[in-house]
């Protein structure tokens, strides 16, 4: 059951915000908690971040340790969640997607550029999440000029709007991008699909991620992905990605326009990806949590 007052032997609550507190105080049972959110992914998120990251690093402490156990989404968000005190279980299941809802028929790609308005015979590059510092969108934009024959297209605006990190800075940003640029703001997930189908390739420059499901949801859809030499893929996208520095990455995506064996090779790589972070493939292991938890006896 999804957000139920039902009584339940085991509440698997997704942080952070005053309804999961609710869901940890209030109903009795087992509480395993995803840890989507470290204090490093809040610098260059939210206004101010870095001037109360250490109560944000005391908040969250508090919060995970409330659990039975703890969820981390990657290898490096348990390196983060030890590093700020968790002291319950912590086992690393990565997110996961149901995949098929992102492939793409034979005609995909054609009715999703008519649908959205981009020439058949374009190259369209996507990226897909908040506009923030911390992902990058200045470097986005970089990409764009170096291409000037493309399309770039970020899928995701500013929900949290006066409160996110630099926000004036962000509309700057968005209202001076080149005409090559298109931003959709926040959108269904259903469009989201749609973008993607529409694209050739899929960009990530995050300068930090604890996972990246939009990486994943990319690769389900057919897109080779290319990504900044960050430590946080490490253990999860790093082999089947394309992991590049900052001045690579539009290098990267003129090689995958001019030459079609390295594009079928970057392609066949995300199907990898897409496997490996499948929801057949990952929920077996919170079923095996799940039961683990629900057979030990309450303190």
């Amino acid at each position: 059951l999804v957000n139920s007052k039902e009584p339940a032997d085991i509440r698997h609550i997704h942080p952070a915000g005053w309804y999961c507190w609710k869901q940890l105080l209030l109903y009795s049972g087992k509480k395993i908690i995803s840890a989507h959110i470290v204090p490093d992914s809040l610098v260059g998120s939210l206004r101010l971040a870095s001037s109360w990251s250490g109560i944000a690093s005391w908040y969250l402490k508090v919060f995970y340790n409330m659990a039975d156990a703890v969820i981390a989404v990657s290898e490096s968000t348990k390196e983060e969640l030890l590093r700020i005190g968790v002291k319950k279980p912590i086992r690393v299941i990565n997110n996961m997607i149901d995949t098929e809802r992102y492939k793409q028929a034979a005609d995909s790609r054609e009715n999703a550029r008519e649908t959205i308005g981009i020439a058949q015979d374009a190259f369209v590059v996507v990226s897909n999440g908040q506009v923030q510092p911390r992902k990058r969108v200045d470097l986005f934009i970089k990409m764009a000029k170096d291409m000037p024959d493309g399309v770039f297209i970020w899928v995701g605006g500013i929900p949290f709007k006066g409160a996110a990190a630099n926000y004036e800075q962000m509309k700057r940003l968005m209202k001076r991008a080149p005409k090559n640029v298109r931003f959709t703001k926040v959108i269904p997930l259903d469009q989201v699909k749609l973008y993607l189908h529409a694209a050739d390739v899929f960009v990530m420059p995050s300068d930090q991620e604890t996972f990246g499901l939009a990486i994943v949801e990319a690769a389900a859809a057919g897109l080779p992905v290319v990504l900044r030499d960050i430590h946080d893929y490490d253990q999860t996208f790093r082999g089947k990605a394309l992991i590049c520095q900052e001045q690579e990455f539009s290098e990267i995506l003129k090689k995958l326009r001019s030459e079609p064996a390295f594009y079928a090779v970057a392609k066949a790589q995300s199907s990898e990806i897409a496997a490996q972070y499948d929801s057949e493939t990952i929920a077996e292991q919170l079923v095996s949590l799940y039961a683990e938890i629900s057979s030990q006896s309450s303190n």
